[in-house]
């Protein structure tokens, strides 16, 4: 397939035309590929349909497989397609009256959910299913060493849904039930889950904050939505310790946030030693972003991206999967993943 063809495919499966790109590439050039990145994606995140002005739209998710289409690095990325969440694997983040209340919401045609500032259609839940099962068979990929890392190009976002309330865009939340499936699935011990989104993900340091076996480490603009994440917030019981803010004013960027993730993280997760990090990957921590006061550029998400790596690599299990979270101003939305998803790329088996 020569690269015309190719981008013909960018607005219906365009990471699936660069999968078959990318398998010619490398029976052309045996010896030569890198291991795969996978990128978990489907049209159905599209169906989780907000009104037109809405930021988190599906005009996200082309944004994003329109830009993956066209990059050069198209040979190293394979797609992969979600499956929906099995309840246990809800459950073990989400209380079963809450799953009730979501059910309820949608069933009752609400235009956003019971429990927060959720925006919600007939096609919710079953959206919101794929993305929580989407980062699951991410971690199935990169567990059994099929790619060598991942990257979910998931909606609705997930980082601040809380144990029991749906809220900030967000349903499910997909990173801590990646987290927990790979816990239980995989008999994985510790995992660090690293948050660079713009808000701080309340939702995530909710279900771990009492969890000695997951790491949560976030940088976020404060004060701002949804008010959480103090510098003080460190862990209660068995968790103490393991929960670590740097809460930061807007106009932060690469020396504030990308400093945070070296000089404190990086120590931190040495002593922590995962054996699996989960990106809760915000995009709008990016420099212009309408949610956001940061100033990220996009080679400063290459270089988080690299640091990431860097710390599973360190750690001795080398695994990463990457969930998107936030990301609003849609041309940066894409450039920046593109940064990111360049970088894992870049990696070796």
């Amino acid at each position: 397939m020569d690269r015309r063809e190719f981008l013909k495919h960018a607005g219906r499966g365009a990471v699936a035309a660069g999968a078959a790109l990318a398998a010619e590439a490398v029976a052309a050039a045996p010896g030569k590929a890198r291991a795969m990145t996978a990128i978990v994606y489907d049209p159905v995140f599209k169906k989780h349909r907000t009104t037109p002005l809405h930021p988190e739209r599906p005009a996200r998710c082309d944004a994003i497989v329109g830009r993956l289409a066209q990059v050069d690095f198209a040979a190293r990325l394979k797609t992969v397609a979600p499956r929906a969440a099995d309840k246990q694997h809800l459950l073990a983040c989400h209380t079963a009256d809450y799953l009730a209340q979501v059910r309820a919401d949608v069933a009752a045609k609400r235009p956003s959910m019971s429990t927060g500032d959720t925006a919600i259609c007939a096609d919710s839940l079953h959206v919101a299913l794929q993305a929580a099962g989407g980062a699951c068979r991410a971690v199935d990929e990169v567990v059994a060493g099929r790619a060598a890392n991942a990257f979910c190009v998931l909606r609705p976002p997930g980082h601040h849904a809380t144990r029991a309330r749906g809220m900030g865009f967000c349903v499910f939340n997909n990173a801590a039930i990646a987290a927990r499936y790979a816990q239980r699935k995989h008999k994985l011990g510790k995992v660090l889950i690293a948050d660079w989104d713009v808000h701080h993900g309340n939702g995530t340091q909710d279900i771990f904050y009492e969890d000695p076996s997951v790491f949560y480490f976030s940088t976020h603009q404060s004060p701002w939505y949804p008010g959480t994440g103090r510098a003080d917030e460190t862990g209660a019981g068995k968790g103490l310790g393991t929960t670590l803010n740097c809460p930061l004013p807007a106009g932060s960027g690469r020396k504030q946030i990308v400093g945070a993730f070296r000089d404190k993280l990086v120590p931190a997760a040495a002593r922590f030693r995962p054996e699996l990090v989960v990106l809760s990957a915000g995009f709008d921590s990016r420099r212009g972003d309408p949610l956001g006061g940061f100033l990220l550029d996009d080679d400063d998400f290459g270089e988080l991206t690299r640091l990431m790596l860097e710390v599973a690599k360190a750690s001795g299990s080398g695994r990463v999967v990457s969930v998107l979270e936030g990301g609003y101003a849609l041309d940066g939305l894409a450039s920046a993943v593109e940064a990111h998803c360049r970088t894992l790329a870049s990696q070796r088996a």
